[in-house]
């Protein structure tokens, strides 16, 4: 037993010694490297890295190393040595040489929990050739009546269950919604089938693991996520295999996403539940994340929600009483688009992105040495001062007054891999909110804040005190069958 105590000291002292090694050559060979510190041997700085913090702020790693190193600075992280971005020029000058001097480089353990086909981690041909599919499929969702009807009833419906409550606790409620839209347009599950439910409760394990520890030992956050991911592979497999032998015991009232690709698509069986389970990750985490991020900075700005509500109010005063929501209604939300935005951009649903050099890059006067990680933080950049006046503020109104303001953010990342599924969140967000702000008005718990883990979670849930607003009215007016 006493031996291996000496054992492991040599290991570490070797492992040490090849990190110090290793760090030196580098230094030698690479003069023009940014400034940084390169942390303990083998972990680096990616526990700090990775130190919770409020999701509206850089948090005090950006923080300290940008005042100590500058906007860009080497460190090592995620197990390889990394230059990290906090400057929106390079950040651009990453994401817009995908497959050039650039590739996507994710940690290993999150393959285990993506799948080997997910688009956030294929690359070339194959990704061109998936990401086609699932902009295709927003593209031709969003502005359809079917689409929007039925986005405007499930948000009907959500208002009507808080009829007779106080509180409510919203992120729970955004998941449930964004995940039955999903799951009924992309497999025609409605939200009341037990199997909505077992796929909401599988996606809410799968997230948990991204951050996880990546120990593939049962009873880990890690090894759920990897069981729940399979669940949520067997469940579209066998739905695709009923589809295929035209099983009449699959709900389908209509064409589905999952008919397009079935019958349009030369696909795998894989890649086709890579897509589906893609599709869903993206509308259901990111735009329930969105959703709340928006109602809580609008609880702490009332000008921006009277405003809001004034440019629902103007739209629904302007439509019969039957009659629903159309893509005319959608285009006049032009408030309702910047306050979106200024929710992405104060809110972060995604930090940062990991990339990785395919060889030597040199930028304004360092070098990012090949095969090197690379992560752009957009966080950083979205709180620049020397980018954005009172970058802290939630403020919609900057998207009026800067025209330049499209460029000065990178919320859904850029280049080829541009979230597919952005313009589809935005439609699905605004028709829920003209509900939401003419029936409520709402307020939020001071400690209830959005905190990056690096994914965006809140201490409570978000829980929110409610007052119905002219409840009765508008929804009697707005109420229609489906």
């Amino acid at each position: 037993m006493f031996g291996f105590f000496p054992i492991l000291f040599a290991l570490f002292l070797g492992l040490s010694l090849a990190y110090l090694l290793l760090k030196f050559f580098n230094k030698k060979k690479y003069e023009n490297l940014p400034h940084g510190n390169m942390g303990w041997p083998i972990f680096g700085e990616t526990l700090e890295f990775l130190k919770p913090h409020s999701s509206n702020s850089m948090g005090s790693f950006l923080q300290e190393r940008c005042f100590r190193y500058g906007k860009v600075f080497k460190s090592h992280l995620f197990g390889a040595p990394t230059i990290v971005s906090c400057d929106l020029e390079l950040n651009m000058f990453i994401l817009q040489n995908e497959g050039k001097l650039f590739e996507t480089s994710y940690p290993k353990p999150i393959h285990g929990i993506l799948g080997k086909y997910s688009l956030l981690l294929v690359s070339g041909d194959l990704h061109k050739k998936l990401r086609n599919i699932v902009v295709s499929f927003s593209s031709s969702s969003k502005s359809t009546p079917e689409f929007l009807h039925w986005v405007e009833k499930l948000s009907i419906s959500t208002m009507d269950s808080w009829k007779n409550r106080r509180e409510v606790s919203f992120f729970k409620e955004a998941k449930t919604f964004t995940m039955s839209i999903m799951v009924k347009h992309l497999l025609s599950i409605k939200p009341e089938e037990p199997l909505a439910a077992e796929i909401l409760h599988d996606f809410e394990t799968y997230m948990k693991g991204f951050v996880s520890l990546p120990l593939y030992i049962p009873g880990t956050a890690y090894t759920k996520a990897v069981k729940a991911r399979e669940r949520l592979s067997s469940t579209v497999k066998e739905i695709i295999e009923k589809r295929e032998r035209g099983n009449a015991g699959v709900a389908n009232e209509g064409e589905d996403f999952l008919d397009v690709i079935l019958s349009k698509q030369k696909l795998s069986d894989e890649e086709m539940v890579s897509i589906v389970l893609d599709i869903l990750l993206g509308g259901y985490e990111t735009t329930s994340t969105l959703m709340a991020l928006i109602v809580y900075f609008l609880g702490h700005s009332p000008n921006s929600f009277q405003t809001l509500k004034e440019e629902h109010q103007a739209i629904a005063e302007n439509k019969n009483e039957d009659e629903a929501l159309n893509w005319e209604d959608y285009k006049k939300m032009q408030f309702t688009y910047h306050v979106i935005w200024e929710a992405m951009r104060c809110g972060n649903v995604v930090k940062f992105v990991h990339r990785k050099a395919l060889q030597d890059v040199k930028f304004k006067g360092i070098v990012i040495p090949s095969g090197w990680k690379v992560l752009p933080m957009f966080t950083a950049a979205h709180f620049d001062l020397s980018i954005h006046d009172k970058p802290l503020d939630f403020n919609p109104w900057r998207w009026i007054h800067d025209k330049e303001m499209g460029k000065k953010v990178t919320p859904f990342g850029g280049g080829p891999r541009l979230c597919p599924g952005a313009e589809l969140a935005k439609v699905v967000i605004a028709v829920f909110l003209h509900h939401l702000v003419l029936n409520y008005s709402w307020k939020t718990k001071a400690e209830d804040i959005p905190l990056a883990l690096p994914y965006v979670e809140f201490r409570r849930g978000l829980s929110m005190e409610i007052l119905p607003t002219n409840y009765e009215r508008i929804n009697v007016k707005r109420r229609r069958s489906p």
